[in-house]
């Protein structure tokens, strides 16, 4: 009875070794992370950015890549008040293209403002929307300045074209509209 013993705890530990034996794939694995890693939920909890913060903000006074400029001045009646005295174009004469300008202010500006500046753009006409003035109104004392705070932040009505226009591109419509004002007061 005893060797009958022997030959079956023998035999279950020879069956047990066999068949937790695979031969399909390795016995070791180097570097286990690489083949099995750690799943994360999207928006859960992470200690990765240390305190808690899900994101890191940018560094204070970093420029996003591309041709973006951070517009200094604010989107308030005293920023527009600012921009109006004291913004200046920083294109000269010789950097002014109304062939250039004329086009992107018919794509972006005609359609209310209308082609001349007069406030009779295809949606006033069909009376989509009212009330946009000439740019050679009395009531209406426009500056260079005054013209890139609208176009870049908007008023009223008007949405903003900072995504629209780049800020050379915003400075050429601004030398147009100028130009189409003193056309008006002629």
């Amino acid at each position: 009875m005893k060797t009958a013993a022997k030959y079956i705890v023998i035999t279950v530990l020879l069956v047990s070794f066999v068949s937790c034996q695979k031969t399909s794939s390795r016995n070791y694995q180097y570097m286990p992370n690489m083949y099995e890693s750690v799943g994360y939920e999207t928006y859960q909890e992470s200690d990765a950015f240390g305190n808690g913060v899900e994101a890191q903000l940018p560094a204070e006074g970093s420029i996003p890549r591309g041709d973006f400029m951070p517009f200094e001045i604010e989107n308030t009646n005293e920023g527009f008040a600012y921009a109006k005295a004291n913004l200046s174009s920083p294109l000269d004469s010789t950097q002014v293209d109304y062939a250039k300008g004329g086009p992107l202010y018919a794509i972006y500006c005609g359609i209310c403002h209308g082609s001349k500046g007069d406030g009779k753009g295809k949606l006033v006409q069909r009376e989509k929307i009212l009330g946009v003035p000439s740019y050679s109104d009395v009531g209406r004392a426009i500056t260079t300045g005054s013209i890139y705070h609208v176009i870049y932040y908007g008023k009223n009505t008007m949405g903003s074209y900072a995504n629209q226009l780049n800020e050379e591109e915003r400075w050429q419509v601004v030398a147009y509209v100028e130009k189409l004002k003193a056309d008006l007061e002629k």
